[in-house]
C-alpha cells in the first residue's frame, strides 16, 4: 500500500504540457462540451470551433461517408486529432519515403487518436458507409491547413517544394 504524507502538496497541471492528443480525448469524452454543435453537411465535411484556450484550438469534425479532406499539412501547428464515433482513414505522405514503400494508411475506428507536429502531411477522409465524428487539437497556431504538394510533384511542374 501506498501511503501519501499529509504535508503533500500537488502541482498545479500546466495545460500547455498536456500532450495535444491528451486534450483530444479528454474534449471527446466531454460530449456535453461539443453535442449541441455537432451537425452534418451533404455537400462538405462540416467543422466548427469548440473552444479555444491559450495554448490550443479545439475542433469538432462530422464526416459523411465519401468526404474527405485534399492533402494537407498544418504548418508549423502541432497537434491532435481523435475519432469520437465511426471510422476515418487516414493517408499519412512522406516526403523522404523510398518511393516503393507507398503511403501510410491507417484506419482509425472510435477512440483511436493520431498526433502531427510540422512537417507532417496528410489526408483524412471517411471511406466507411457511415457518417463519422472527430475532435481536432491545434496547439499554436490555430488550424492552419495547407495544401500539400509532394516534391516529386512540385519539380515536375517547374516550381520549388
Amino acid at each position: 500500500m501506498f501511503a501519501v504524507p499529509v504535508n503533500t502538496v500537488a502541482a498545479e497541471e500546466k495545460p500547455a504540457l498536456r500532450h495535444p492528443a491528451r486534450v483530444a480525448v479528454a474534449y471527446a469524452a466531454s460530449r456535453d462540451r461539443w453535442r449541441h454543435l455537432l451537425r452534418y453537411d451533404a455537400d462538405e465535411r462540416y467543422a466548427v470551433l469548440v473552444d479555444r484556450t491559450d495554448t490550443d484550438e479545439i475542433w469538432l469534425m462530422s464526416w459523411l461517408p465519401g468526404q474527405g479532406e485534399q492533402r494537407h499539412d498544418h504548418g508549423d501547428t502541432s497537434g491532435a486529432f481523435t475519432v469520437v464515433h465511426g471510422e476515418l482513414t487516414e493517408v499519412v505522405l512522406r516526403p523522404n519515403a523510398v518511393q516503393d514503400a507507398g503511403p501510410e494508411v491507417n484506419v482509425l475506428q472510435a477512440g483511436q487518436t493520431r498526433a502531427f507536429g510540422p512537417g507532417y502531411a496528410h489526408q483524412v477522409s471517411n471511406r466507411s458507409a457511415d457518417p463519422a465524428v472527430s475532435l481536432h487539437v491545434y496547439r499554436y497556431g490555430g488550424r492552419t491547413v495547407r495544401p500539400y504538394v509532394a516534391r516529386a510533384e512540385a519539380s515536375s511542374r517547374g516550381s520549388v517544394g
